[in-house]
């Protein structure tokens, strides 16, 4: 519990001080929303190695990390950038050339492990994943859970309903908590002591937020700290659980970010063709990651001209007469 008044910092700091080579490391967002692509995009810079990278359904920002050399282990239940990358492509690759071990389970338990972790329990139950390989195909072996002291010792367990078969339920499935070293999330807004507001879907971010030890917030506005207690009610995640506010605006780009910018197609759409090939890909890596001291860099390589065309309509909250394919 950190009750720091302001937790204001720069990205570079906040990413030095928290994320860690072996770190175990949560990612907020889902496909191409939210991601926290500007700490993303930090830790390619930073050259973070083999983190245990932990997400619920992302897309871009797990792909970049894993394209970027920074991740040895992965449990997800999908990563793929909608239209522009079914299934992402850098992290298929490094599947197909066993660089990375990756453990899958569904969308809805991946939820309930962040949210055990959150409430302080070892699992929580479903009947998600009966009958299916996801309770049969484990990704991490045995052996390798014994020399991890951050790792449960499987990746689920189906036990027999101790109410006698009440909901007429004979089995449930027993999936174990997530407790992160440490996540990063990206909101619309918070205050200068971490209460954060995020606008539209949440996904799993609160629960991702509040399972960590240690939580990495940037945000697109950034408040004095009585600004959000009003409409109090509208915040997800109280300041108690985080460490570093870092106010980056388009910090999601080039994914979407509810109410400010749309997801940028053009981006996408070349990020993809040259994270197919190795070649195009470390050209890419030189010159929009490396070559971006910051968000706002890469901001301005992109241009005002594309910048202005995903920008939100204040109505809709996504950009009106975008060109998506």
């Amino acid at each position: 519990m950190n009750l720091k008044q302001d937790k204001v910092m720069d990205l570079t700091t906040a990413i030095n001080t928290y994320v860690k080579d072996r770190c175990h490391l949560s990612l907020g967002g889902f496909t191409i929303n939210r991601n926290p692509m500007a700490a993303v995009y930090e830790i390619i810079r930073q050259r973070v190695k083999n983190i245990h990278l932990y997400a619920h359904s992302n897309g871009q920002g797990v792909d970049e990390l894993i394209g970027g050399g920074c991740v040895s282990h992965l449990e997800i239940a999908y990563g793929g950038s909608g239209k522009f990358a079914s299934t992402c492509i850098r992290f298929r690759k490094a599947v197909e050339e066993n660089l990375l071990q990756v453990e899958d389970y569904t969308n809805y338990q991946m939820t309930l492990r962040f949210l055990a972790g959150a409430m302080g329990v070892p699992f929580l139950p479903c009947r998600s994943s009966m009958g299916t390989d996801i309770v049969n195909k484990w990704g991490f072996s045995q052996e390798m859970r014994k020399t991890s002291k951050k790792l449960p010792d499987d990746k689920l367990t189906i036990m027999d309903n101790p109410f006698s078969g009440w909901l007429d339920t004979e089995k449930v499935v027993l999936v174990p908590a997530i407790q992160p070293d440490v996540t990063i999330v990206h909101v619309q807004k918070a205050d200068k002591r971490g209460n954060c507001r995020i606008q539209g879907l949440t996904f799993a971010d609160a629960e991702q937020a509040k399972a960590a030890k240690h939580l990495i917030v940037t945000c697109e506005e950034l408040y004095d700290n009585d600004e959000l207690k009003t409409d109090s009610d509208q915040n997800q995640i109280p300041f108690i659980h985080v460490d570093a506010v870092v106010h980056v605006p388009h910090g999601a780009y080039p994914t979407a970010c509810y109410h400010h910018y749309d997801y940028d197609p053009n981006y996408l759409k070349a990020y993809a063709k040259k994270a197919k090939d190795d070649t195009l890909h470390g050209e890419y890596l030189k010159e929009m990651i490396h070559g971006c001291q910051t968000q706002q860099d890469l901001i301005a390589k992109t241009g005002p001209e594309q910048m202005a065309a995903i920008a939100a309509d204040p109505q809709t909250g996504y950009a009106r007469n975008l060109d998506r394919k």
